[in-house]
């Protein structure tokens, strides 16, 4: 099984998209946070200042993110808490498991040891950082499942955004769409996926598709 982490095992994206909307008007770009949820959930570092470049209509510097920092850890720090059911599915598998994120290893740490899941991981965590491409492409995934040693037709998939979703379809792999976060349903939903919105029943829905 391979967990995405910001949306499926901490609560960080309902805060980030605050924060996002505060860095943003901040650069002169206003979005608003329906925007935000749509076009920047679960992408890439690269994606998010495409975008951002594209509507400022000007080149922002390598390390522009760097200077709000501060925001992002206040906000984690002040209110990040663990998906609600993440700790009992996580307590009612078997199989192995591991993180893929676009988020960075550093973040991933910090995150995952606020809401005390980083042990449950420790030593199984993949970011973007490791493969040339972050989702929506496969790479991740793929390099995970190597790293796991599971074939990829034998692996699924725990994802909040529609570009996770993507990325485990195109790796070959079942995908599993949270639904109770922010991404409406509509966005996760096709082929080789089911919906769910409730944690508690994962590890329910991993056993029936196993069968």
């Amino acid at each position: 099984m391979i967990f995405d982490c910001d949306g499926v095992l901490v609560d960080s994206e309902r805060i980030c998209v605050k924060v996002d909307a505060v860095v943003m008007a901040d650069l002169g770009c206003a979005f608003t946070e329906a925007e935000i949820i749509d076009r920047f959930v679960g992408s890439s570092t690269e994606a998010y200042t495409a975008a951002v470049e594209e509507r400022l209509g000007r080149t922002l510097e390598k390390d522009w993110l760097r200077r709000y920092e501060h925001l992002y850890r206040a906000a984690l720090d002040a209110e990040l808490t663990a998906v609600d059911g993440i700790t009992e599915a996580l307590n009612g598998l078997t199989a192995p498991s591991c993180v893929a994120s676009n988020g960075d290893h550093a973040d991933m740490k910090r995150n995952l040891e606020i809401v005390a899941l980083h042990d449950h991981f420790e030593g199984r965590i993949f970011s973007a950082s490791d493969v040339s491409r972050g989702k929506p492409a496969p790479d991740l995934f793929l390099h995970a499942a190597r790293s796991m040693g599971v074939e990829p037709g034998r692996c699924a998939v725990i994802e909040d955004s529609a570009y996770g979703v993507k990325a485990a379809r195109a790796a070959g792999m079942r995908a599993f769409g949270y639904c109770g976060g922010l991404t409406p349903p509509s966005r996760l939903d096709g082929p080789g996926t089911t919906l769910f919105d409730d944690m508690r029943d994962l590890p329910g829905l991993l056993a029936a598709a196993a069968h």
